[in-house]
């Protein structure tokens, strides 16, 4: 069985390529642009594949809030390509969403049905993906809202706390921000089974737990050996453009969607192989 991975310099496709070996394809940004609707059906055509995981993604939460255009055609529009694209050549799509679709005001873990109502524009591009991934493809779309990813060597918050950990003695890390963060690696394999395991439609899939980003950095840092204080702070110390939800941490209310790891054990397994 093929499957083309989209984004495939990205997190989720790096770690989706490791293991799925032959029978991925993996196209990045260089290699396809998802926002372009007559080479993204090219490619599926050309490719064949069974099964479609689409990882290219409009990423930068607060670039978001200063270029509307560009993050709704990177998350709305090529969505709606890629599942028209799926559907017309008979593939299955999965693909990912995010915990920035709630407003943060839940103080347990956010499930399917709970209602949206994202604070960013990046949240909000999102869910218009979602709705766009399973207007286009219904019967064959799989939408997995995930949080926090990270792996050994992205952009990501475990890389900027060990690089902040290198010239100072103390961080200051927020405590009021509270999510699931999700090791690429543990996420990726499951990614591609999930068809096989599921009904389609929308499934939570985040590292198990929730943590704020304050024990998150610690845990990086326990992890990695560094012995560097955390100290906690508040988000208004951090302004930033884009506004993120104060409790954001995901769980299923489907007993047949697959469990990962505890966080605190994806973050060890992703400092075991961190490149610095």
């Amino acid at each position: 069985m093929t499957v083309l991975v989209t984004g495939a310099g990205g997190q989720i496709g790096r770690a989706a390529l490791r293991s799925l070996g032959d029978r991925g394809v993996g196209l990045g940004r260089a290699d396809l642009d998802v926002t372009d609707a007559d080479a993204v059906m090219a490619a599926v055509a050309a490719h064949r594949p069974a099964l479609i995981l689409h990882a290219a993604a409009w990423t930068d939460v607060d670039g978001a809030e200063s270029d509307r255009e560009g993050a709704t055609r990177a998350n709305v529009d090529a969505v709606r390509h890629v599942a028209r694209a799926a559907r017309a050549h008979g593939a299955r799509l999965v693909t990912l969403s995010t915990d920035f679709v709630f407003d943060g005001r839940k103080r347990e873990p956010y499930v399917e049905s709970d209602p949206t109502g994202p604070l960013s524009l990046y949240g909000e591009t999102k869910l218009r993906g979602e709705e766009a991934a399973l207007e286009e493809h219904p019967e064959g779309t799989w939408v997995v809202r995930t949080a926090w990813v990270y792996d050994e060597a992205g952009t990501n918050f475990p890389r900027l706390i060990m690089r902040l950990a290198e010239t100072r003695d103390v961080l200051r890390v927020v405590t009021d921000q509270v999510g699931s963060p999700t090791y690429a690696g543990h996420l990726a394999p499951l990614l591609v089974e999930l068809p096989e395991q599921v009904p389609p439609g929308i499934r939570h899939i985040a590292g198990a737990g929730a943590a704020t980003r304050r024990e998150w950095a610690e845990a990086v840092l326990a992890a990695a050996g560094r012995d560097v204080a955390v100290e906690g702070a508040t988000s208004d110390e951090f302004p930033t453009p884009a506004r993120r939800p104060a409790y954001s941490a995901l769980a299923s209310e489907h007993p047949d969607t697959p469990v990962l790891p505890d966080w605190r054990s994806g973050v060890e397994a992703c400092m075991a192989g961190f490149i610095p």
